[in-house]
């Protein structure tokens, strides 16, 4: 099974959101960020049952004061920090619950950086998780917006993950040993969040991750798998169309090659990205991009989880021992072909991928 390297002009992808083409169909389910202060009232106009709602109905998430946040981080001391991302800066609190028994609870708080972007992905995050809940997508609490002065304060309060980030077990950083079983565990929680975000709202509510990777997979307590960082998240095509057309965002290793070349967005990029998120699990290696000086040096070469140039496939993560079923492992090398297939249209579902998935714990268990 051969990984084939792939030469892809990747110089539009951006780290951070500069997303100003936004579809002017109308839309029931209407994601697009706010320019402006957030209103009382969110953008959503439409959820399918079950899930609350907000401009003036039903809403669980908590309206914090800044006050309540700086004390709960210690005024975002940097020893409650757990990280930084493309947001913002990401803090340990401890907060108490409003409901009975009233007690105190950890959570996560995201500080969102200044200017219009950062105000951008808070209003997304609030209006896609303030309506969506899934057991695998991380859950938003909350939310906090202040102004003091000519300061804008954007925060948003997220259950805790104690586990972490799924990057930074693959690292090396951790101590933890994901074993070959923890892996597949975890493919199939983020393939079953992604199923839920192309196909879970119904049809003709495509919701589009756009920035998925391990990074943005989260592990709890019992190292079950969340997606995380909805800020970049897209409504998909409405109306009989084909894509929806956007500036590329997101991050360099990940994004699909037909949506950096043409800026087409459908949810076959979320499958692509998936697939590299896959040859991370296999070979515990992060995507990375590096100019290709022999070929044009405005030309980005994939060099993330291949085992070299002309070698069939990647090399497994030493780390696993050969502690896997090979049958197990041969198949999610499979997915991995047809994830990566470079016309979009032969690429699976998410529904297809699962099932594959699913088989190939099958094969291990």
């Amino acid at each position: 099974m051969v990984f084939h390297l792939r030469c892809l002009s990747i110089s539009a992808v951006q780290e951070t959101p500069s997303d100003d083409n936004f579809v002017t169909a109308p839309s029931r389910f209407d994601l697009r960020p706010s320019r402006s202060a957030p209103p009382t009232s969110l953008n959503v106009d439409y959820v399918r049952s079950g899930v609350p709602r907000l401009n003036g109905r039903s809403s669980n998430l908590r309206v914090f004061k800044l006050a309540e946040l700086n004390e709960a981080t210690k005024n975002f001391d940097q020893s409650t920090k757990l990280g930084e991302g493309g947001f913002g800066s990401v803090h340990l609190g401890i907060i108490k619950r409003l409901d009975p028994p009233f007690v105190e609870t950890r959570v996560a708080v995201k500080r969102g950086k200044k200017g219009l972007k950062g105000q951008r992905q808070w209003q997304t995050e609030v209006d896609f998780l303030g309506l969506i809940e899934h057991q695998n997508l991380v859950k938003l609490i909350g939310y906090c917006y202040e102004e003091h002065g000519n300061e804008s304060n954007w925060l948003l309060v997220y259950e805790y993950m104690p586990n972490g980030s799924l990057d930074y077990h693959l690292s090396g950083k951790s101590n933890k040993h994901l074993s070959w079983p923890m892996r597949l565990k975890i493919a199939q929680d983020a393939a079953i969040g992604l199923q839920y975000l192309h196909e879970g709202m119904g049809p003709g509510n495509e919701i589009i991750f756009r920035d998925f990777k391990p990074s943005n997979v989260l592990l709890d307590e019992d190292w079950n798998a969340k997606l995380s960082d909805f800020g970049l998240v897209r409504e998909g095509p409405q109306d009989g169309r084909s894509h929806v057309s956007t500036s590329v965002v997101g991050t360099k290793g990940y994004a699909a090659p037909e949506y950096v070349q043409t800026g087409r967005l459908t949810v076959k990029i979320d499958v692509w990205s998936y697939g590299i998120f896959l040859k991370e699990l296999i070979t515990g290696q992060r995507a990375v991009v590096q100019k290709n000086s022999q070929v044009d040096p405005e030309c980005m070469r994939w060099v993330c989880c291949y085992a070299g140039a002309g070698e069939s496939e990647p090399k497994v993560d030493p780390r696993l021992e050969n502690r896997y079923s090979a049958r197990s492992m041969q198949k999610i090398y499979s997915i991995v072909d047809k994830c990566l297939v470079t016309d979009h249209r032969s690429r699976p579902t998410m529904s297809q991928v699962l099932e594959m998935v699913n088989e190939a714990i099958a094969l291990q268990n």
